[in-house]
């Protein structure tokens, strides 16, 4: 299977806010994370998960040992922007100066 190419975000030069924000949000998940390398929490979420992922080739893992990892660390920074949205909103709701 071909391995898929790394996805593109739609606003170019968000790569370092993204990373930071990914970085923030995990550390305060009680993960320990390399400013420098926030990617590679990854490894401590598997092996709290009981995933054995490792650098290089993973063949081993099936689709779901995989999304659980990517699960827990997306669906942990979607439920925190959505908090951060609706913070926000509260504090300016629309139609309002």
């Amino acid at each position: 299977m071909a391995r898929r190419s790394r996805r593109k975000l739609v606003v170019a030069g968000a790569e370092r806010a993204l990373d930071a924000f990914k970085a923030d949000v995990m550390r305060r998940e009680g993960y320990a994370v390399d400013p420098n390398r926030p990617d590679d929490v990854k490894y401590e979420v598997a092996r709290s998960l009981g995933i054995p992922l490792q650098p290089g080739g993973n063949g081993q893992l099936t689709t779901e040992m995989a999304g659980h990892i990517g699960g827990r660390i997306g669906g942990t920074m979607v439920r925190e922007m959505i908090r951060l949205a609706r913070e926000r909103l509260a504090q300016h709701p629309p139609g309002r100066p």
